[in-house]
Formats: structure tokens, sequence, C-alpha cells
């Protein structure tokens, strides 16, 4: 599960990645308790609300609500250590986001500059975590600057093995698709697949979440009840919890909350799944596709080497 066990970071001038989860006396026996239920191994969150909580505590510009949003992130990403999830998908940010004003995005892509560039030197850390990050998204959406950053966290962590983090940036699951079907036609197009080979497992294996469970549970906060194009391929058998609060005071008590009614539905949740997985492919079917997934995660770790050196020269 993810550790945590990592020392402070940075004063509140700049939040780190590390330890800025405080605890109550009662934090260690809703743990426990919690613990002894059905856990989800995969947690996604829509992070809704940053913008108006600044409005709404008089911050003075958005950005400054996307870095308490920020804050709030890592006291997730601890907590959910703590309760032995494995993996935590994020959406940070919205191929649509790019809509917004100028102000707004590039005070966001700056806020990830820092962040990340933290993430690289606190670098022993990081290797203490053993924290996986991905990012899933069309990067190529990104300055270069921060494209290289990404890439180089990427592969920095890949052979981790403590948990996983993914930060959809910029990411719609529309987008998502059609860049897996993309991935097909190019391997039709090379001879690696026939096109009796194409299933909705294969497409499944093909999006930027190939090698993930699907979540078990996803949660989006600031009481808004829909999906914004996020993971919709994903969460077809997915336990969905609203919070009505905002996600800068998304706090302990309101993730035992979510984790709760995760449990109270499990049984349901689990059954649905088991019918819907039985579609999995054989040994035989697997082995023909190998040479495909091999030129596919070849490419990508090509593709991230690159841009990773771009950030050392």
């Amino acid at each position: 599960s993810m550790s945590a066990e990592v020392v402070a970071g940075g004063g509140d001038e700049m939040t780190g990645w590390w330890n800025n989860a405080e605890k109550r006396w009662w934090h260690p026996m809703a743990v426990k308790l919690l613990s002894r239920g059905p856990m989800p191994k995969h947690i996604a969150f829509v992070m809704d609300g940053n913008r108006r909580y600044a409005r709404s505590n008089a911050l003075g510009s958005v950005v400054k609500g996307h870095e308490c949003g920020f804050k709030q992130l890592t006291k997730i990403l601890e907590w959910c250590s703590e309760l032995s999830v494995e993996e935590v998908t994020v959406y940070a940010f919205s191929i649509e986001n790019f809509k917004r004003s100028e102000e707004e995005v590039s005070g966001l892509m700056r806020l990830a500059e820092e962040k990340f560039n933290l993430l690289l030197a606190e670098s022993d850390k990081l290797s203490e975590g053993q924290i996986r990050f991905r990012f899933f998204g069309d990067l190529s959406l990104l300055s270069p600057r921060l494209r290289s950053l990404i890439a180089a966290i990427t592969v920095r962590t890949k052979d981790y093995t403590k948990g996983t983090v993914n930060v959809c940036m910029p990411y719609t699951s529309t987008d998502e698709m059609a860049r897996a079907i993309e991935k097909i036609r190019r391997g039709v197009q090379k001879g690696l697949i026939v096109e009796e080979q194409i299933s909705e497992w294969l497409i499944s294996r093909c999006l930027d979440s190939g090698d993930s469970t699907d979540p078990d549970l996803l949660i989006r906060t600031s009481g808004e009840k829909r999906l914004s194009d996020f993971l919709m391929y994903q969460i077809s058998t997915t336990h969905l919890h609203f919070s009505p609060v905002m996600w800068p005071e998304f706090g302990f008590v309101d993730l035992c909350k979510a984790l709760a009614s995760y449990q109270y539905y499990h049984s349901d949740v689990r059954k649905t799944r088991a019918r819907l997985d039985s579609n999995e492919p054989s040994e035989e079917e697997r082995r023909q596709l190998e040479p495909f997934f091999e030129w596919i995660e070849e490419e990508r770790w090509e593709r991230l080497r690159e841009w990773a050196e771009l950030k050392e020269e």
C-alpha cells in the first residue's frame, strides 16, 4: 500500500508532497474499523470545487484555490496509503479546461510545474515513498517544459512498488478512447493484429489505464453529480459517491463516509463486476497479441525518455 512514512516538506509558503495530513485522536480507530470491511483497491477522484472555494473564502485568485486543492490532494494520498488503497487516479486537468481564462490556465500550469519540480527535487523522499506516478492524457498538448517534467517523473518512478498515483492531465475519456483506437489502427496497418483480434478487451488494454484494474470507487466533490468525461470506459461497475464538500475541504471524515458507502453497496458492485468480467481472452489469444503490446510499450517509453532528456539539457 502507498507508504507515506516520509518527512515533512517545506513550510506553508511551499507545500511539498509529503506529511501534510493532520491526525485526530480517533483517526487510528477509524482506520482500524474501516479496514475490517471490504476496502477499495483503486479510488478515482474528481477534485471539484477549488474555484468556488477560492471565491467563497475571498482568496483573491482561483489559482490560490487550486493551491489549496493540491495541499488537500497530498493529505488524501497519505490517508489512502494508511487505508491500504493501492491505486489512486485523479482528474487534474480536463482538455476542456483549456477553454478557461488565460490567467487560470497558465496559473494552473505554473502550479503543476512547481509541484512536479518539487517532487523530483525531493528525490530521496520519492524513493523512500516508492509511489509510482503515471500520467494519463494527451501530453502533447502541454508545454515542452511541463511535458519533460512529467516524463522524468514517470521514468524515475516506473519500478516503484508501494502504490500508484495516476494523474489525468490534460485528459478526457473521449480523447483517451480515440487514441486507443488509433493504436489499434496502426497495429493492424503494421500487421501486428488482424481485425478478428479486435475486441472490447483489446480496446481496454490500449487505454492509458491499460494495465490498471478499474476503479472500485469514484468520488466527486462539491455537490456536482456528473462525470465530466472522466474514465467513462473504466467505471461501468464502479461505485459512485458524490460529496457536497468542496475539494480543498474534503477531509478524513468525508473520505470515511465515501468508504462506508462503498462498503454498504460492495456486494452488489462485486456481483455486477463478476458478471461482466467473463469475456477475458484465452492464454493463446493473449500470447498472439504480445508483439503488438510490446511494440506499443516500446514506442511509449522511447517517447517518454526523449521528453525526459529535454529536461536534463
